[in-house]
């Protein structure tokens, strides 16, 4: 079950400078050492009590340019590049740009190769499982969608929370192969036991289940599914696991083996903070014939993980940035952000919690939430009236936030703190809600 505990020392998982491979790092033009963040080694204090060092956090947020006019509590779409990350992208558009195809034919493929193995690294998997996408929902539609196990009668499973465009590539590829689709309702609020008996009964009540999609960090709530536990129930029933975790490296400390599952997209321009169109596909070296070529590609042979995801011409300079955006976290360091952006999660849920009116629909267990957390306010689960929540809290208070879909008790309002966020925003926004659910 993925926890909050040290999993993998921040070295090891984010891979500091050392571990990019001498060649891509000279090839593309980048320092072998890593940005600072105008502070101390990150490891010199304690996660948790470094959390509440507000002149720490201060320095790491002056690495962001954010407008004065507004306070962002939506980081969750996309995460800003920190400026030595858009510094580097724009130095690497110029690069790609000026030697045009020379470059992209003689230079590119061994950076490409180098960037591989540096996100290999980084989510614990080996090189030959990993191929770069420009986002999670791209690998995970093409997870998804060539998917080879089902057929006729057979069952394919999700869960209310899941992300809508993944629950619409479930339907198409029922559709497509003559399946059946089924759906399950997360426990809200959710315990640990709650969602695995969940889980557990949705199996059991379709037995004909060949795929199940589990959506690790939830995009709607913010609740960390136990997806380790929920393969364990799974794979012996003889089910293939697809695991959604768009928000989930880099927000909280993981890897690929904590999930134990065989398919996985993930973002990296969301808690990594490369540039948005950088994401990464994982599909286990065993389970590989299990997705099919993308387009009956044969620009790459069967056994190469690439000829599942067939993206067309790259983005030569998104993919040359993907190495700045993980050395500008590994200063930072995973475990120290991870406690940070907990606290700035916990001081504003705290806040609003005991409030009458106010309903949290994320726990506080420290095993099953991460930064995001979502809220309804006297129990309205409107679009309506959750899109006044937000314009309200944005007109009369400056704090953006946003509201989502697709929840089974009806929609929410997503709050999600980042790295440049203080705890005076999250004060601020707790008044918000606190003055809100006052006037009913």
């Amino acid at each position: 079950m993925t926890t909050r505990r040290v999993f993998v020392k921040s070295a090891a998982l984010f891979g500091a400078a050392s571990l990019i491979p001498d060649h891509a790092a000279q090839a593309a033009g980048r320092s072998s050492e890593a940005p600072t963040v105008g502070s101390e080694p990150a490891s010199a204090t304690d996660p948790a009590t470094l959390a509440k060092d507000e002149a720490h956090w201060k320095r790491v947020a002056s690495n962001y340019r954010i407008p004065d006019n507004v306070t962002n509590m939506e980081a969750g779409y996309f995460g800003m590049m920190a400026t030595p990350v858009l510094e580097a992208f724009h130095r690497h558009i110029d690069r790609a740009n000026s030697a045009s195809s020379y470059f992209a034919r003689r230079e590119f493929p061994a950076i490409l190769q180098g960037v591989r193995e540096r996100v290999a690294t980084f989510v614990g998997a080996k090189t030959t499982e990993i191929a770069l996408s420009r986002g999670a929902t791209e690998a995970l539609q093409a997870l998804i969608g060539q998917y080879t196990r089902v057929g006729a009668g057979d069952t394919v499973l999700y869960a209310d929370l899941d992300y809508n465009a993944m629950q619409w590539a479930m339907n198409a590829l029922a559709a497509r192969r003559g399946a059946v689709v089924a759906k399950l309702n997360i426990p809200e609020p959710a315990t640990h036991d709650a969602i695995l008996a969940a889980y557990t009964a949705a199996l059991d009540q379709n037995p004909r289940t060949k795929l199940l999609l589990l959506t690790h960090c939830n995009n709607k709530t913010g609740l960390l599914l136990p997806v380790r536990d929920i393969v364990a129930i799974a794979r012996p029933r003889g089910v293939d696991v697809v695991v959604d975790a768009a928000h989930s490296f880099g927000q909280v400390p993981l890897t690929i083996a904590q999930l134990d599952a065989d398919f996985v997209g993930l973002n990296l321009h969301k808690w990594i903070g490369a540039p948005v169109g950088a994401g990464a596909m994982y599909i286990r070296a065993d389970k590989l014939d299990r997705i099919e070529r993308a387009h009956a590609d044969e620009s790459a042979a069967a056994s190469d993980i690439g000829s599942r995801l067939h993206t067309g011409t790259t983005n030569f300079a998104i993919v040359m940035t993907i190495p700045d955006a993980l050395d500008f976290q590994a200063t930072v360091g995973l475990e120290n952000k991870a406690a940070r952006l907990r606290y700035l999660r916990d001081r504003w849920v705290k806040a609003v919690r005991g409030t009458p009116g106010v309903d949290v629909l994320t726990t506080d267990d420290a095993h099953l939430v991460g930064a995001i957390s979502s809220f309804r306010l006297h129990g309205r689960g409107s679009a309506i009236a959750n899109l006044a929540v937000t314009r309200t809290l944005l007109q009369d208070y400056g704090v953006f936030t946003f509201s989502r879909t697709g929840l089974a008790r009806g929609d929410c309002v997503r709050v999600t703190p980042t790295l440049y966020n203080s705890v005076e925003d999250a004060d601020k926004l707790a008044r918000g809600i606190n003055a809100m659910a006052a006037k009913g």
